[in-house]
């Protein structure tokens, strides 16, 4: 058993707390490493083969989801979603949660956990493969099992078979099934970033459509949901019937801010559209029914685009639906979102837009400050750093644009496409791609390029900083860069 360390500048939660803005104060950081020889390199360890998810640093420990091809745990064999636990201090390998696959096009064949945590003290919360909402113990099973939840050896087991536990195992308190409860019906992997505010868990559901990618099986079902955090029971969902609209999923995790007075949760929809909910507020009846979230407006992001039968769109480059991958962030009263063509099935096309949070009722025209084109699609979360916004798109190119005006400042051929979203700390903008560059530029209005660092695998997700140290997973491997000598 390590001793947890606890920390004043920790990242438990993906983006800033509430407003998702990839942006952190930590200094210093590094531009310059090296993975071979180990020049800043504080320490790196093996994850499985594909690693979607961004690290989580919390109380000490450093959580990642990734895939069971290295599996670490002779008991847990196959292919599994695994969320796995790191000393902070060393990397040292502390417990994982290896959970069974689901389905196959709803649980895609070895993509792993692509959900990321979010952690308060001691407890973990997650959105799992299995469109499940967890909540778990930090520690694992290595100071007993806390209860209520007492099921584990079964439900990490396929079939019904019941796993020997150990203390490299998870300490699951609760369980929420969206699909059971909700029925949603979740496509390709469920993916997303629990939003903690108060009492509450605010998450997307990951509705959307079966394999032919041409009917939505649940039209009907939510595509927010809010938990009450010490139980898992839900409380509320959106209800404004996104379903029909959602060309592919709905992937985007919700942010919050107060804007002049109001309490607003901000949540990019699978339909392409921004919504402002009032966030829930218990009934003084403690009625069990679940609530239907108030509505304060909503940003149509490609008002023009067909809102009918979109999947006949189907592998339309030229005219279809738009959707929402990143996160909503907000800055300075303002809400900065990318959206536009799907990925996969959808038209060359997307925007970064920057929304006025301030108004409401259907704001698309009011609302919209600016729009800048982006090449192709977009799937990364905009960082703010005082008047520069900075973003990456599937064209293969990093941007950076004026915060007030929406006008390009300058932008750089990447080489390779980009998932993965910005990450701004210490002056400086890191940022990976497909071809496994970790690119390193001034956050500046001049384009200063301080670093192109082969990291020897794809990255998909976003960088972490935390503690004087920078987080950079690739598909494969974790790494925790720092000022240091070089480490193993």
């Amino acid at each position: 058993m390590t001793t947890r360390i606890t920390q004043a500048d920790d990242q438990p939660q993906w983006g800033e707390r509430f407003t998702r803005n990839l942006y952190s104060s930590e200094t210093p950081i590094p531009s310059q490493f090296n993975p071979e020889s180990g020049e800043n390199i504080r320490w790196s360890v093996e994850l499985g083969s594909n690693t979607y998810g961004t690290p989580i640093v919390a109380n000490g420990r450093v959580l990642i989801g990734t895939n069971n091809e290295h599996p670490r745990d002779p008991k847990h064999q196959g292919d599994r979603a695994v969320l796995m636990c790191f000393d902070e201090e060393n990397g040292s390998f502390l417990w994982q949660a290896a959970i069974p696959k689901y389905t196959d096009y709803q649980d895609w064949p070895g993509i792993g956990l692509t959900g990321v945590p979010t952690v308060q003290g001691d407890r973990i919360y997650l959105i799992s493969n299995r469109c499940e909402v967890l909540c778990l113990d930090l520690d694992g099973l290595a100071d007993g099992n806390d209860g209520p939840f007492t099921d584990e050896g079964l439900y990490l087991s396929p079939g019904n078979a019941t796993a020997e536990l150990s203390e490299t195992d998870p300490d699951i308190l609760w369980v929420t099934d969206l699909i059971g409860e909700l029925g949603v019906h979740p496509h390709d992997a469920p993916f997303g970033s629990i939003l903690l505010l108060g009492d509450y868990l605010y998450l997307c559901t990951s509705n959307g459509v079966d394999a032919s990618h041409k009917f939505m099986p649940a039209p009907e079902a939510p595509s927010l949901a809010v938990l009450e955090k010490a139980t898992g029971r839900i409380v509320a969902v959106d209800g404004e019937n996104m379903g029909p609209r959602t060309v592919h999923c709905t992937w985007s995790s919700p942010s919050y801010a107060n804007v002049e007075g109001r309490d607003l949760i901000f949540f990019g929809g699978g339909d392409g559209v921004v919504y402002a909910f009032e966030p829930f507020s218990p009934d003084k009846k403690d009625s069990e029914e679940i609530a239907l979230l108030k509505r304060v407006w909503r940003f149509d992001c490609d008002p023009t685009a067909p809102k009918e039968n979109v999947h006949d769109y189907k592998g339309n480059k030229v005219t279809s639906p738009s959707n929402i991958y990143g996160m909503p962030v907000f800055a300075s009263d303002q809400v900065f979102i990318a959206a536009g063509g799907d990925l996969w099935h959808g038209k060359n096309e997307a925007w970064l837009k920057c929304i006025d949070a301030s108004q409401t009722g259907t704001i698309t025209k009011s609302g919209e400050v600016w729009s800048y084109p982006l090449e192709r699609h977009v799937m990364s979360t905009p960082a703010v750093s005082g008047d520069l916004v900075f973003i990456g798109d599937c064209g293969r190119h990093v941007h950076c644009v004026d915060r007030k005006t929406g006008e390009g400042l300058w932008k750089h051929y990447a080489e390779a496409e980009i998932w993965g979203s910005p990450m701004v700390v210490d002056g400086k903008v890191f940022i990976g791609t497909k071809k496994g560059d970790l690119w390193v530029f001034a956050a500046q209005p001049e384009k200063e390029i301080l670093g192109q660092i082969d990291m020897k695998a794809p990255i998909q997700g976003t960088p972490t900083a935390a503690n004087q140290t920078l987080y950079v997973a690739t598909m494969n491997r974790l790494y925790a860069i720092a000022n240091t000598p070089a480490a193993r």
